[in-house]
């Protein structure tokens, strides 16, 4: 009896396993979505997976066609939210679907069972693409590009401002915000009525078309009234002339090129000015032309003549400036246009031309050629009370030496002189600094050399002892550079240590190419750019 009973237990609980398996595998067999699914205002419930699909990729389709109204101060501009960089998919329900058809009986069937019936869209926006709609040219072209603020001076010499002009710009930061903020709450709201009120409208056809009005910022120029004013350029503090009444056409021109190029400079507090910097701006820009220029002490046909009338202008003003003079030498001739000792020659590769702005505050250089006469002004501030001046002094007057050469047709004993020499002076320059009126400093500035000219005479023969020949003509002309040259080196060591700098440091460091006077060549080309083609 008990044996039949044990039968009949097993025989049901196989039964219903077979029945309850069956069951599962007809519930995970479905190739429908289940009830109630609802996905972008789409019911898909009871669809077959590939026709849900289908259509879910349909609607998203139509979603991304869809279109919003961009309005920028006045003007409008439709966009696709696909143009926008708005894109909409359904990942999330595609892998759910997926998970239908994947795994075990068990897994499907569990698969099915929490399958979620209501599903949001993804809204992924990629904001390039907004941006290249409303690019960086389409900006400028519609609100324009700022205007700096302008620094003017009046033929007074009084310092005036004109404002800049600031545009309006696109509010990025919040635009972009603001987009797949405002888009991703009404199809939320959309969605979720969809799910609580079925319709039979499809999201695409509920959404309507979203209007943003752009936000704009003011974006100010770069440079501004306050920003100049911050500079600390209040007034001309120095003005310097020197004349060009005895100058060539050529010479003039050059003069005008380095003093367009230095003209409008403005140097912030410690910037070092490079002269050799500026010639190469002039030359590139305005080009240079035929002027005398100095080559182994003596003037002589060649290119960019008068350029260093515009560094010892610019010397002049800058030492009556109290700045601290970097570098600088004396020409190996006296000028005309400045006394002896207030110059600043210039030869390229060679010596340079600086000084650094030690005032404290910005300062602006200007500079021009107008009625024969080449002015620098310099703008900025300094104790209204304190005042520079130089003072020069001859200290050696230096005779000419003789330099013979042969000519054997002159009747023995019998000379002639071919060029007459020029004296060469040792010369200390000092700069007098005052304050109301009275005298509180004197500092050596330089201790510059002008070597002599020799004197040129024929001979029939050069005597013992007497200098003579091809080399000590050399010596004569060639070693006056030196002199020169080597003098600044000495000014420099000796310049003064006072409020203004040490002026003196001209001859020592040149950080430019230059070299110390002891490396200069016999022969260098000063006050130009190009001269003659020795053998």
């Amino acid at each position: 009896m008990k044996k039949k009973h044990l039968a009949a237990i097993f025989l049901c609980v196989g039964l219903l396993g077979a029945a309850s398996w069956g069951a599962l595998t007809l519930y995970v067999s479905q190739d429908t979505l289940p009830a109630g699914t609802v996905v972008a205002g789409l019911d898909l419930g009871r669809r077959q997976r590939d026709e849900a699909l289908r259509l879910l990729d349909q609607e998203i389709a139509a979603l991304n066609r869809k279109q919003a109204v961009f309005t920028v101060d006045g003007t409008t501009k439709t966009l696709t939210w696909e143009d926008a960089g708005i894109t909409f998919d359904a990942e999330a329900f595609h892998d759910e679907v997926q998970r239908l058809e994947e795994g075990s009986l068990w897994e499907r069937g569990m698969a099915r069972r929490s399958f979620p019936r209501q599903q949001t869209l993804s809204i992924t926006f990629d904001p390039k693409k907004l941006q290249t709609m409303f690019s960086p040219e389409w900006e400028k072209n519609r609100f324009g590009s700022p205007v700096n603020a302008v620094r003017t001076i009046t033929p007074q010499d009084q310092i005036r401002y004109l404002p800049g002009t600031a545009v309006q710009r696109i509010d990025w930061e919040r635009l972009l915000e603001m987009v797949p903020k405002q888009l991703g709450e009404e199809v939320r709201r959309l969605e979720k009525n969809s799910w609580h009120e079925p319709t039979s409208n499809a999201l695409s056809k509920q959404l309507p078309t979203l209007q943003f009005t752009v936000p704009l910022k003011t974006v100010e120029p770069e440079i501004t009234v306050e920003r100049l004013k911050k500079e600390g350029i209040r007034r001309k503090i120095i003005q310097f002339s020197t004349s060009l009444m005895s100058s060539g056409a050529g010479r003039v021109h050059n003069v005008d090129a380095a003093a367009r190029s230095i003209d409008g400079m403005v140097l912030a507090p410690d910037e070092i000015f490079d002269y050799n910097e500026v010639i190469e701006y002039a030359e590139k820009t305005y080009g240079f032309r035929e002027a005398p220029v100095i080559f182994g002490g003596r003037l002589t046909p060649g290119v960019g003549g008068g350029i260093c009338q515009v560094s010892s202008t610019l010397y002049n003003a800058a030492v009556r400036a109290g700045l601290t003079i970097v570098e600088r030498r004396n020409h190996s001739l006296p000028v005309k246009y400045l006394p002896k000792g207030q110059d600043a020659t210039f030869a390229k590769g060679y010596i340079n031309f600086r000084f650094k702005n030690t005032s404290g505050h910005h300062l602006l250089i200007r500079a021009e050629v107008k009625n024969g006469f080449l002015t620098v002004k310099l703008f900025g501030d300094m104790p209204e009370n304190v005042s520079y001046s130089l003072e020069s002094r001859t200290t050696e007057v230096i005779s000419p030496p003789n330099k013979y050469v042969i000519n054997r047709s002159l009747p023995a004993g019998s000379q002639q002189v071919l060029v007459r020499g020029k004296q060469g002076y040792v010369v200390e320059t000092y700069r007098i600094k005052k304050v109301d009126g009275k005298t509180v400093e004197r500092t050596l500035l330089s201790k510059d050399t002008y070597p002599a000219q020799p004197n040129v005479i024929a001979v029939r023969e050069v005597k013992a002892g007497s200098t003579g020949g091809s080399n000590s003509g050399d010596t004569g002309s060639g070693g006056g550079n030196r002199g020169s040259n080597g003098s600044g080196n000495r000014g420099s060591q000796s310049g003064g240590t006072g409020s203004g700098g040490q002026g003196g440091t001209s001859g020592s460091g040149n950080s430019n190419g230059g070299t110390s006077s002891d490396n200069l060549p016999k022969q260098i080309l000063e006050d130009g750019v190009t001269g003659p083609n020795f053998r």
